[in-house]
């Protein structure tokens, strides 16, 4: 698909597609974007870029409320697994906008092109995701924007605008592995209920989140080694600074480990622990 909009550079496109309300035009742009970038079409950056927005682009509807007011259901309902869907893919919709609001907030940061890859392969990955799910979403009768959401994810990075090391701390490291943590028991509860076809979605968003933390923790570690500053202290340190409360487990170590975030990171930053 074509956006209307010339797409200037990666950072015009970027910035294009956060700020746009219209989620169809989102997901399109951000993927055409991506591929023009990986067939080094497009430049860095364009004295014609817009600026870049302070909230992204959003429809009327879902409506935001705090995070304590969005009910929660039931699988075994039909409602109960809407609702749980409309979670998810509201949750994708953001991490569309977060990854690309690390490739044009941090555009003229003196990382490698590869640096770019990486965060744009995310962004064309979670835009496929909020499409499967809201296509999974209009199969059961809905729509996105059908029920209240809330907006602590964008309200957590906002925090890490200014630091891109930190910027990579909260978003992959803790918000997505968070997705590793909690989505093997939804699948299997879809799994329970015979909805097959909400598991197979919430298959392919698994596997590729694995690699979205894997890319976060390369570039966190990447970060840190040119600094000399420890990995897993520097973590602590601007967790502690940058994110409101411990980390809930139960982990999936064994995700986690595969995509790079050893116990050493987390392990300290639960509400049990008295490091």
């Amino acid at each position: 698909m074509s956006s209307t909009s010339p797409i200037p550079s990666l950072r015009g496109g970027a910035i294009i597609a956060i700020g746009s309300p219209d989620l169809d035009r989102k997901t399109a742009i951000a993927q055409e974007t991506a591929a023009r970038w990986f067939a080094r079409t497009l430049s860095l950056r364009s004295p014609l870029d817009a600026t870049l927005p302070e909230r992204p682009g959003r429809p009327d509807k879902p409506e935001l409320t705090p995070p304590t007011q969005v009910q929660k259901r039931s699988l075994h309902t039909l409602k109960g697994r809407i609702a749980l869907l409309h979670a998810i893919a509201h949750i994708e919709l953001n991490a569309v906008d977060l990854a690309l609001d690390i490739v044009a907030r941090f555009a003229t940061e003196p990382v490698p092109n590869s640096f770019f890859d990486g965060w744009m392969q995310v962004a064309y990955e979670e835009a496929k995701h909020f499409k499967l799910v809201r296509t999974r979403l209009n199969d059961l009768g809905a729509d996105y924007g059908d029920l209240p959401a809330h907006d602590g994810l964008w309200q957590a990075a906002h925090a890490t605008r200014n630091d891109l090391t930190a910027r990579l701390a909260v978003v992959p490291l803790i918000l997505e592995a968070r997705g590793l943590d909690v989505t093997p028991s939804l699948q299997a509860k879809m799994r329970e209920t015979g909805d097959l076809e909400s598991a197979a979605v919430l298959d392919v968003i698994y596997k590729d989140e694995k690699g979205h933390v894997a890319i976060g923790a390369k570039w966190f570690r990447f970060l840190c080694a040119r600094e000399k500053r420890d990995p897993a202290r520097t973590f602590h340190e601007l967790v502690r600074a940058n994110f409101r409360g411990p980390l809930k487990p139960p982990f999936n170590d064994i995700a986690r480990a595969e995509a790079g975030l050893t116990p050493s990171f987390y392990r300290s930053l639960t509400s049990t622990s008295h490091a």
